[in-house]
């Protein structure tokens, strides 16, 4: 190992804590000149009751605050988990939001103080997503609040039905001068964003974006076998010449070799896993780990008993692991097709839609294949 893995939490934290090197990420992938920027606190506690919340990476860009978080690992609450996170950098701008005197209070003699909130300032939260896409064929999912009417217009099939182009422009001009209102400060809300980053996607992007180039350098690293060689075309560049001087095995301490074994057998860990709901979870009356101790609580799951050549017993397994794959692939499963596996009652079925399930590229490619293969009499749930 010539390079410590990027990808790893202690690492990113490291290489980023370099302000040199964290501006010139954001101003490759917010395609932006960056003037200045600082470092702030990453470690908050919001109440007396709330334990405390720690961003992997947060500064003050001009007049936006920004924070990068690394996502490495499977978790099924990333869009709840960095909507809070989003919310919170917002909201920790109330420590130092300056007051604002009012007059005088006429019944009891006394001015009032109030927070300033139009001195809140926009917020940009950026998810860097290593091995999950979130079902996504992009580089990345940015969300941003906007007026009702942009959504009802590109949703509503009436009016893209209408005849006459006429409609649809009269219709366009009004979402932008809906866009564009900025009275009492609304176009606020719209500066606001929440971007999932797709670093397996981006690799494989035959764009020339002036970001990629950060990802492939972190896939690169992610290889335990990597050598200098790996890194020939990084070696000269000014900002990767300074991620590899702080990433390199010669500087590494004992307990970061300690944390890379660490994380490295969990790796090993959630594979095995993977690989036991692909080619394992058959066989009648196997045990199935369970997705939330293996890849959340980085423990082994208890075992669901399942009495060996029991028929019941094995088709339970058949269904829990068609779950769990499209749980880990694509997070969000429709009711109707958890109803759909539940409904088959054959183990070859079963089977067969289990493969499916590890093959397909979108939840809804395996739906389609899915409902041809169950063909359930008479059940239409999954019909769109």
């Amino acid at each position: 190992m010539y390079l410590a893995p990027l990808n790893y939490d202690r690492f990113f934290k490291k290489v980023f804590s370099d302000l040199f090197i964290a501006q010139a990420f954001l101003e490759d992938f917010l395609q932006v000149s960056i003037n200045s920027i600082e470092l702030l606190d990453n470690t908050k506690r919001l109440t007396d009751q709330a334990a405390a919340v720690e961003f992997d990476f947060r500064v003050k860009i001009g007049d936006q605050f920004v924070i990068i978080d690394m996502q490495q690992w499977y978790k099924p609450d990333v869009a709840q988990r960095f909507f809070l996170y989003h919310a919170l950098n917002s909201g920790l701008q109330l420590e130092t939001l300056p007051q604002k005197k009012l007059i005088m209070d006429q019944a009891s003699g006394k001015v009032k103080e109030i927070k300033d909130y139009r001195r809140l300032e926009p917020v940009t939260t950026l998810v860097w997503m290593v091995d999950d896409s979130l079902g996504f064929d992009l580089d990345y999912a940015a969300y941003r609040l906007m007026p009702h009417t942009v959504l009802d217009f590109l949703t509503t099939d009436r009016l893209w039905k209408a005849p006459q182009m006429k409609t649809l422009l009269e219709k366009r001009l009004k979402v932008i001068q809906d866009l564009e209102n900025d009275h009492k400060g609304m176009s606020f809300l719209g500066q606001n964003s929440l971007t999932f980053m797709f670093q397996k996607n981006i690799i494989k992007s035959d764009k020339l974006q002036r970001y990629k180039d950060w990802f492939i350098f972190a896939q690169k690293t992610k290889n335990r076998e990597n050598t200098k060689a790996d890194f020939k075309d990084f070696e000269t560049h000014e900002v990767f010449s300074k991620i590899i001087e702080r990433i390199k095995q010669s500087t590494l301490t004992s307990s970061d070799i300690q944390y890379i074994e660490d994380e490295d057998e969990l790796t090993q860990e959630i594979q095995r896993w993977e690989k036991s709901v692909s080619q394992d979870s058959w066989r009648s009356g196997q045990e199935v780990g369970r997705r939330e101790g293996k890849a959340v609580g980085r423990e082994e799951g208890k075992a669901v008993g399942r009495e060996e050549g029991r028929e019941e017993g094995a088709l339970t397994n058949a269904r829990e692991a068609i779950i769990d794959v499209l749980d880990i692939k694509y997070g969000h499963i429709p009711k109707e097709v958890i109803e759909m596996v539940h409904l088959v009652t054959e183990i070859s079925v079963l089977k067969s839609i289990h493969k499916a399930a590890i093959q397909s590229d979108s939840l809804d490619d395996f739906r389609l294949l899915a409902a041809s293969l169950a063909k359930p009499p008479d059940h239409t749930v999954l019909a769109d």
